[in-house]
């Protein structure tokens, strides 16, 4: 329904210090935006949407510490309906669908939460697909230049590193006898270059160069997806909950827009 991804010939980069995020949701509403109003149709047609607070909860910060790499924390409320599907729109960007996500019923109930770039004071909507149709909330951040940030490494050391991944295991939390919900984090090495960031010796525009398409896998079976647009930060980071199906491993697959394949089998270690 929302596979459609703005591609723009820019981007947007950065990542690691982790900002506070608002803790009541009163901070940061979403506003009025002319930008969703002629964004709309392109995102979702002329389907009904309707209101998310009471389905999904988005933690974001109200004034963003850094906003090239700004956190954003999706938590499912309502556990009896199924969340098949997320989409991530930052109306004000110039991608403004930044990720499109999709979901297998071991992640339900949803606890998912990605680094995104905010170029400047926006909504950050999410539309989550149900049976019952689509259904939005979101938070309105302060924010700006997260599109045009310089990237943290040299260019030549960052292709040299593109493509590693690492996983962070956490604790088990017990749902039944045979079956433990777990906690994971994801990060994948790669630049994720934006056409509006400048080489720092060159002062040269860096060509958009980023990961357009991620699965993660339990075993054989698919965790979830993620297709990325621009707005997706540097080096990027997933934290997320799951339920466990026996598999000793998670594998990570994607695919960037220069044609690169990375895959990579990472070992369930023990919880850090």
């Amino acid at each position: 329904m929302f596979r459609k991804l703005f591609i723009a010939s820019s981007t947007c980069a950065a990542i690691l210090a982790l900002p506070a995020l608002a803790t009541d949701a009163a901070l940061n509403p979403m506003v009025e935006s002319a930008s969703w109003q002629d964004l709309r149709g392109d995102v979702v047609g002329d389907v009904e949407i309707g209101n998310g607070d009471n389905l999904l909860s988005v933690d974001a910060p109200y004034r963003a510490h850094d906003a090239a790499t700004v956190p954003i924390v999706l938590k499912q409320i309502d556990t009896s309906t199924e969340i098949t599907a997320v989409t991530v729109v930052i109306d004000e960007n110039p991608a403004p669908v930044a990720a499109v996500l999709g979901f297998s019923k071991a992640m339900a109930p949803l606890d998912f939460e990605m680094r995104v770039r905010v170029n400047q004071y926006s909504n950050v909507r999410v539309i989550a697909e149900t049976p019952e149709g689509l259904q939005m909330t979101g938070r309105y951040v302060k924010a700006s230049g997260g599109c045009s940030a310089p990237a943290s490494r040299d260019p030549e050391l960052a292709l040299v590193s593109m493509g590693k991944m690492k996983l962070r295991m956490f604790d088990r939390q017990e749902v039944q006898m045979s079956t433990s919900r777990r906690q994971a984090q994801i990060m994948i090495r790669h630049p994720n270059y934006s056409g509006l960031q400048r080489n720092q010796i060159t002062q040269l525009f860096i060509s958009a160069h980023f990961i357009d398409h991620i699965e993660v896998w339990q075993g054989e079976a698919l965790l979830f997806t993620v297709d990325g647009g621009i707005s997706i930060s540097e080096n990027p980071v997933f934290r997320f909950m799951y339920t466990e199906n026996g598999a000793p491993d998670l594998t990570v697959k994607a695919t960037d827009t220069e044609g690169n394949s990375f895959e990579q089998v990472l070992p369930k270690l023990p919880a850090s």
